[in-house]
């Protein structure tokens, strides 16, 4: 199976090929850059020296040949391609922002008009895993909102106000350096930033709303000297108090039959490089303390959307995706 990654020079770009390299059936044949077109694919990737031959190219998108294409470009940018690949009969799996919302929503959010709305199965494969199978077009969720969710999902019809706390590696910011992500404003510190209109917050409300709950939510991140992984501590109130067992069998009933989510101490460097989400809840009574770790450019970015294309392909879902985390 033919892929097309539109838009891989970033992180999750390289994320994408990497793991890809372990797939049983697709294989990666046409990676796109409109400034790097001509460039070995391994000159922005070293990692992937001596794996693939691949070089940037820059075609118009009705050139692009593909069974799947994944779109690793900005937010607002996946909507110039996402119609014309789809017309052509290519599935694609879109990491941006541009369909994971409403669009009156996705337009008060990001402050642009959406000229090619179309309603799409939101990717969190154990939420909307129906939606998405089959599917021939599939959001695929933000980082934040992926192990925020997955933390407060099973107590969603149970709470009244949720509270995410995440802490997050640099390489969420994507690999164009700034003033933020400088390493000696990183180093050594932890930075509190867009305390209460973080745009993925929008993102986590609607899942709320899917899961039938009224909780309100709120979120505030936090940028940590680390290179990879999201550690979300989810303060969940309850409309009644709860038991530590009683919580703990919730959990692992919730989440009984999903590969990817462990009941365990979340640890950054466990799930680094991994598609995992390992969580643990201890219970206050009505208050339940909810930890969850991912790696947010695998589980929050590149290895949900292979898990997307599984599902949406009729491979097995962890297709790909078995490699285990890099502890330490």
């Amino acid at each position: 199976m033919k892929v097309a990654i539109v838009g891989a020079s970033g992180y999750a770009g390289g994320e994408l090929v990497r793991l890809l390299l372990h797939h049983s059936a697709a294989k990666v044949t046409c990676v796109t850059s409109r400034k790097l077109a001509g460039t070995p694919l391994d000159q922005v990737h070293p990692q992937l020296k001596g794996f693939t031959d691949l070089k940037f190219e820059n075609p118009e998108t009705d050139a692009i040949e593909a069974d799947v294409a994944f779109l690793a470009v900005p937010h607002t940018a996946a909507m110039q391609y996402a119609g014309k690949l789809l017309s052509r009969g290519i599935k694609v799996v879109d990491l941006s922002a541009d369909y994971r919302l409403a669009k009156d929503v996705f337009e008060k959010v990001y402050g642009v008009p959406h000229t090619d709305y179309f309603k799409a199965p939101y990717g969190i494969p154990e939420l909307h895993r129906k939606d998405c199978i089959n599917a021939k077009f599939v959001s695929n969720p933000g980082c934040f909102p992926t192990g925020a969710t997955l933390a407060a999902a099973p107590l969603a019809h149970y709470a009244h106000t949720i509270i995410y706390d995440s802490k997050t590696g640099v390489s969420g910011a994507g690999d164009n350096p700034s003033a933020t992500t400088h390493y000696p404003n990183v180093g050594d510190n932890v930075g509190p930033y867009k305390l209460t209109t973080h745009r993925h917050v929008a993102e986590m409300r609607q899942e709320m709303a899917f899961l039938k709950s009224r909780a309100t939510v709120y979120f505030t991140p936090h940028l940590v000297p680390v290179n990879r992984g999201i550690l979300t501590t989810a303060h969940i109130l309850l409309n009644e108090p709860m038991e530590q067992k009683e919580v703990e069998k919730l959990y692992h009933d919730f989440y009984r039959n999903e590969y990817f989510v462990r009941y365990q101490k979340p640890i950054l460097a466990a799930v680094r490089g991994s598609n995992f989400c390992d969580i643990m809840v201890e219970s206050e009574g009505s208050r339940i303390v909810a930890v969850s770790a991912i790696d947010n450019l695998v589980k929050g970015a590149s290895g949900q959307a292979i898990q997307n294309m599984n599902l949406m392909c009729g491979f097995a879902e962890n297709d790909g995706l078995t490699g285990a985390g890099m502890l330490p």
